[in-house]
């Protein structure tokens, strides 16, 4: 099934579960007026056109879910004495994943969303090639929908080898010292504009601990230490949860590597514990360490 196909496919679905009343909107993507691949949200069936399938359609859409049907939502609309209705969005895998590790988490209810998963072929960088986490990425089908496009599962592949993985194994043959020099460099660009918390769908504390003016550990300035601080501390609180959809990444005005701390983590999580965020809902191994819940196997 080509783009134009899964499109209006999308579509379809749309229409079907705007038209009965009982949902409140699709989350999707659409080409806005410079041409540009977007989040759309769609609350009628005669906006259903609006939606599209490309591959530009790089946003994890499951960021927005929280502030729908998640506690967020539910405080957004209790001075109306409104329930939130359920609401359906696009996902791909690695998005599939995401709502995996919200619902281990109690984000929200599974019936409140409809996932309309989609077969991923992969998704463009701004140069026009295939994104190094696509390429590496070995899932075509997510782990879990309630309405699947095309409707016949894709068998996985064999990934590529990413780029960020050379950088990885280059980092960790230097010297401490030059590790530390890497980094610095790399945070010492920061200008804590938050994008990549803002992006990323899992960064969800009700009160960022960096952003207190009042925090222990760092403030609100820009000195280099309290960039370090909130990129390590970040990453922490990432490790067994972060997806790999690289939305923080993405975001970085600066061209961080921010996930390169990420999929570290990931590795070692995945070796110490055999765990992959978002396979299935089980929340972070770390989490059930802490709370002295974790049973090996």
């Amino acid at each position: 099934m080509d783009c134009a196909a899964k499109a209006e496919a999308i579509q379809a679905k749309a229409r079907e579960l705007l038209s009965g009343g009982e949902y409140g909107c699709v989350i999707g993507y659409e080409v806005g007026p410079r041409g540009r691949t977007r989040p759309a949200f769609v609350y009628e069936a005669g906006d259903a056109a609006r939606l599209t399938w490309n591959p530009d359609c790089t946003h994890n859409l499951t960021t927005y879910l929280a502030d729908k049907v998640g506690l967020s939502g539910a405080r957004m609309t209790a001075h109306r004495k409104e329930p939130p209705k359920p609401v359906a969005v696009v996902v791909k895998p690695c998005d599939a994943r995401t709502v995996n590790v919200m619902l281990a988490e109690n984000r929200f209810p599974r019936e409140m969303v409809h996932l309309i998963g989609v077969v991923c072929e992969g998704v463009r960088g701004p140069d026009g090639h295939l994104q190094a986490r696509c390429a590496a990425c070995e899932e075509r089908t997510p782990v879990v929908y309630d309405t699947l496009i095309p409707a016949a599962q894709v068998e996985s592949r064999k990934p590529d080898i990413r780029p960020s993985t050379n950088v990885l194994e280059a980092l960790e043959a230097a010297s401490p010292a030059e590790r530390m020099d890497f980094w610095l460099a790399q945070f010492d660009r920061c200008i804590r504009c938050y994008a990549c918390r803002q992006a990323c769908p899992l960064c969800d504390c009700p009160t960022c601990l960096f952003e207190r003016d009042d925090s222990l550990w760092v403030g609100l300035g820009l000195g280099l230490n309290e960039k370090r601080t909130f990129h390590l501390g970040r990453a922490y609180h990432l490790a067994g949860r972060c997806v790999g959809c690289n939305q923080c990444e993405e975001a970085c005005p600066m061209d961080i590597p921010i996930s390169l701390l990420n999929q570290k983590l990931a590795q070692e999580i995945e070796r110490a514990f055999g765990h992959r965020a978002g396979r299935q809902v089980i929340p972070s191994p770390v989490v059930t360490v802490l709370a002295g819940e974790y049973k090996e196997g």
